[in-house]
């Protein structure tokens, strides 16, 4: 039996294969075989700084504008370095704790590697 890749829309592994498609029965999206077998080579979701640097788990990085935290009056200031950052997915592409503020996520267009 031959191993078909998951769902690429929604990670289901219930592929089937008709024709020259591959069909997911759960979310019902369709997708060339061709497609299919380059994926593979290009899974990893690349997150750069504002300058174009690459980042990745671990980075510290400094942010370069004044945030505002939704819901207080607290104030992420410039030039305030965040250490041991964790890249998730999602509009907000950073997971971090900030010095005086605690858990926060952000966007890497609002940072640069330190």
């Amino acid at each position: 039996m031959n191993m078909l890749p998951a769902c690429p829309k929604c990670g289901s592994k219930y592929t089937y294969e008709d024709n020259s498609f591959l069909v997911c029965p759960e979310c019902a999206h369709e997708w060339s075989k061709d497609v299919a077998t380059d994926s593979h080579s290009n899974d990893e979701k690349v997150i750069k700084d504002s300058n174009g640097a690459i980042l990745a788990n671990g980075d510290d990085i400094t942010v370069i504008k004044d945030l505002k935290v939704k819901g207080t009056s607290l104030v992420v200031k410039v030039g305030t370095k965040v250490k041991n950052i964790r890249l998730v997915d999602g509009d907000h592409d950073i997971d971090c704790k900030i010095p005086g503020i605690g858990p926060m996520q952000l966007k890497s267009c609002f940072v640069k590697k330190a």
